[in-house]
């Protein structure tokens, strides 16, 4: 053989080497067919949490994106419980740019907005804006799959264990279809406000507009409304979708899908079943939310022995005094225990100031004024169709001078950052005593401007329809109530839906004008 044809036959074994791994290289770069995936299914009535149909369904799998719920999830309770807003600029960790796709594109130091994150997780699956969003809030991927894991047994997701915010494969991240399934059921019950987001084809992530990762089946099935995909090469094709027709919400999850279109066709048989199967009619059982704050998380996660939401420091000025920070829910209408003190005046003092609590959660139907909104940079319909967020919990101290100890004062903590509607400040609530003569406690709510007064539009069955009502009324009769905050409170009876920051005109204008569409209203004041 010559030389020549030695040579050419070399440079064809290197142009077949060449093409061999360009192939490869291909295969492996975007989510193929995969056969290796355990396959599991669920279907649930989202109306009352009934199984409809199960199938390996507490096999603990790898869940990929799905785990994103989880991250969401969490995230919207910081926001509800005023611990950050939409607007809180966000620094992308080294971590979390360093995630493979799908990505948003972020860079290490880089500041952007929660709610891009938000949208980006949600809408475009991206693994840096998941990542970016806990490493925010816990400092490391370890500390925050450890919290989610937390989070997901309180919502009774007991066979779920979870390592990242994105879903990527890590030993021991794993979770099962049926546990997503209730993931998904939260989601929707718990935070409707913000599930909107869940059914966009596409939405601006603000550093470019991003593609719904599964618009294909929000397209293809009537009635579908969300929520989530996920795909890595152990997971397989996953989702978690829901849908509604005639008040019937079906909720069912996939794993282990072949493929895109393998994985939306089993999707919509698994559907088709659960609308066949559920009963029409019936009362909804809206599932219990867990009891969470940021507080709790911050005692769930303390090395130390100290007393769990109570501090005491010396203050000076007017003669010494202690103060002592109680943590609570503004919902719960917070009464502070009398401290146990040894003089006779001090615990006169702590009686009248838990008389002016009592009193003044009588006098508001157990509502603490918060101070109103500053105004949205958008529309409020704007605003409340797209992520929002209500009630914070306040932070309340009580106070007791030896220079008066007739004088008692409730305060609030130092302001937070303000929040962009319809993220709401803390209100400031003094209640004062009148000289001890007197010994007559008088109430004042003080909402800044004078804006005390709010109005009541009736009681309800469970905290989400209250919820419901309160924004459904908000976009109607947005230029009186355009300002207000919207207000759930737990009675015994039920769930009021209050409008709170209001003033006697706002409060009596709103009234009348919802009175006269039929809707039952009563103003509260100070």
């Amino acid at each position: 053989m010559s030389k020549s044809a030695v040579c050419h036959i070399g440079q064809y074994v290197r142009h077949f080497l060449l093409l061999a791994a360009l192939s490869l290289v291909a295969a492996c770069s975007g989510p193929q067919e995969s056969k290796a995936a355990p396959y599991a299914a669920f279907v649930m009535d989202a109306r009352t949490g009934e199984t409809l149909y199960s199938e390996n369904a507490d096999t603990r799998l790898h869940p990929a994106s799905l785990t994103k719920m989880m991250t969401l999830y969490i995230t919207f309770s910081e926001i509800e419980a005023g611990n950050v807003s939409l607007d809180t600029m966000i620094t992308v960790s080294k971590n979390a740019a360093a995630q493979p796709p799908s990505r948003l594109g972020l860079k290490a130091g880089q500041k952007i907005q929660l709610r891009y994150l938000i949208r980006a997780a949600a809408v475009k699956s991206a693994n840096d804006a998941a990542a970016a969003i806990g490493d925010y809030f816990e400092g490391t991927p370890e500390k925050w799959g450890a919290r989610m894991t937390r989070t997901a047994k309180q919502l009774g997701m007991n066979n779920s264990t979870f390592k990242n915010a994105n879903g990527l494969t890590a030993k021991g991240h794993l979770s099962t279809a049926h546990d997503m399934t209730v993931m998904g059921r939260h989601l929707f019950y718990d935070y409707p406000q913000y599930y909107n987001i869940f059914s966009r084809r596409s939405t601006d992530a603000g550093m470019a507009k991003v593609a719904n990762t599964n618009r294909k089946f929000l397209d293809s099935y009537k009635g579908a409304d969300g929520i989530k995909t996920g795909y890595t090469g152990p997971a397989g094709f996953n989702l978690t979708a829901s849908a509604e027709r005639d008040g019937v919400r079906i909720i069912a999850t996939v794993f282990g899908g072949t493929s895109t279109p393998m994985r939306n066709a089993k999707m919509t048989e698994l559907l088709d079943l659960g609308f066949r199967k559920a009963q029409k009619g019936g009362a909804v059982q809206q599932p219990v939310a867990p009891a969470y704050s940021a507080d709790q998380e911050l005692v769930a996660q303390a090395d130390t022995g100290a007393e769990s939401g109570t501090e005491m420091e010396e203050e000076g000025g007017g003669g010494p005094a202690k103060t002592i920070r109680l943590v609570m829910a503004v919902s719960s209408s917070p009464r502070p225990n009398a401290r146990p003190v040894a003089q006779p005046s001090d615990a006169v003092s702590m009686a009248a100031a838990d008389q002016a609590v009592n009193a003044m959660a009588d006098d508001i139907a157990g509502a603490l004024a918060e101070a109103t909104a500053e105004p949205a940079p958008d529309s409020l319909e704007a605003q409340a169709v797209e992520l929002a967020a209500v009630e914070a919990p306040a932070e309340l101290s009580i106070k007791a001078t030896a220079a008066n100890p007739q004088s008692v004062q409730l305060v609030s903590a130092p302001a937070k950052p303000k929040h962009n509607a319809p993220i709401y400040d803390e209100a400031v609530v003094v209640a004062q005593t009148e000289q001890p003569a007197a010994e007559e406690v008088v109430t004042n709510v003080s909402t800044s401007g004078g804006k005390g007064y709010g109005i009541n539009i009736g009681r309800f069955n469970s905290y989400g329809e209250a919820d419901r009502v309160l924004m459904k009324t908000l976009l109607s009769e947005n230029a009186t109530l355009g300002d207000a905050l919207r207000k759930v409170v737990q009675k015994s009876a039920g769930f009021d839906a209050n409008f709170l920051g209001l003033s006697q005109k706002e409060a009596d204008l709103a009234c009348r004008r919802l009175q006269a569409r039929g809707v039952t209203c009563f103003t509260m004041g100070s």
